[in-house]
């Protein structure tokens, strides 16, 4: 009887002592793996904007995002050669940085996807997502997207000599292609979104004209179906949405207004920043801006400078694409 006892309480200490044992190894397990979920970064690969005026838009964006991951790195990359140019060239005007001082600091030394990525490699980051403000899958996205490929592909003979774990690619705003992320909702979720512009073209009297970039490379009927989902969810303001460069331009849209009897129009930038194209390709004051060239048409014009980016329901978009590229690519955000 005495020695089942004694036995018992042997076996009672074992097994206290080896859960004891199975619990610090797996908190020290948690412990590394919260360790290594840590070392995540996100990167805003926008366009960029030399406008100083239109940053704020840029700046929504990253400030969402940095709310909904305070614990994770975000840094902007700017694609465009031209305006990260401009960007080092102010590095050393103080009188420019003195009058502006809500400009970061990082804008100074802001590089394109590919060195911003580096840096984050550089400092110990394996797993990234790099989110487009882009709006469409046209020639800019599918340049993002073979960067990110090519990077991900990358294989060395010891694994942990690897750039990156996990690199991952958000959606633009307007959606891509594939069977996932059907693009129908992400152009409705952008239709969605644009309320506050139907409301306002409504307050004033007028149509709602949208100026979006577009380009001449690869044209798609994406604009054509938001142009189409605009009027169909917000009948009582006629919209037209054209672009500068390719399809549906500014002759096809005013065709359509000139048919409509539109007589005045409230003018905004379909872009997600009212930056150089916004503030004279649209509203500018030379013959070849919008506002001059529906004026001759004998439409009255009321030009307001926003860009998207700066629509809190907008930034909520670009951060769902987010979520989702990092969901899918099993990167952990905080």
């Amino acid at each position: 009887m005495k020695f089942s006892k004694c036995l018992t309480e042997i076996v009672a200490k074992y097994t206290t002592l080896l859960f004891l044992t199975v619990l610090i190894c797996f908190s020290s397990t948690v412990s590394s793996a919260d360790s290594k979920q840590q070392k995540s970064a996100i990167v805003l690969a926008a366009f960029g904007t030399t406008y100083d005026t239109a940053v704020v838009s840029l700046l929504a964006i990253k400030q969402t995002v940095e709310e909904a991951y305070p614990n994770t790195p975000v840094r902007f990359a700017f694609t465009s050669n031209i305006i990260r140019k401009k960007w080092h060239s102010r590095k050393n005007d103080m009188e420019y940085r003195k009058q502006h001082s809500e400009i970061p600091e990082d804008f100074y030394d802001v590089k394109n996807v590919l060195g911003t990525l580096a840096d984050l490699q550089n400092e110990g980051y394996k797993d990234i997502v790099v989110q487009t403000t882009l709006l469409s899958h046209g020639e800019e996205y599918i340049d993002l997207q073979n960067y990110v490929s090519a990077l991900a592909s990358i294989e060395t003979l010891k694994e942990k000599w690897r750039p990156f774990s996990n690199i991952a690619l958000g959606r633009p705003l307007m959606g891509t292609w594939g069977n996932k992320y059907e693009y129908r909702f992400d152009l409705e979720r952008l239709a969605e979104s644009l309320q506050e512009d139907i409301k306002l073209a409504k307050k004033n009297g007028t149509a709602l004209v949208y100026m979006g970039h577009g380009n001449d490379h690869l044209s798609t009927g994406l604009y054509y179906e938001l142009d189409q989902l605009l009027n169909n969810m917000y009948p009582e303001v006629k919209s037209y949405v054209g672009l500068v460069e390719g399809h549906p331009n500014f002759d096809f849209i005013l065709n359509k207004m000139k048919q409509d009897g539109v007589d005045s129009v409230t003018l905004k930038p379909l872009m997600v920043v009212a930056g150089d194209h916004a503030t004279n390709d649209m509203a500018g004051d030379e013959n070849d801006s919008w506002k001059v060239m529906l004026s001759n048409a004998n439409i009255k014009v009321i030009a307001v400078l926003e860009g998207l980016g700066s629509k809190k329901a907008i930034q909520i978009i670009y951060l769902n694409h987010l979520k989702d590229a990092a969901n899918d690519a099993g990167i952990f955000l905080n």
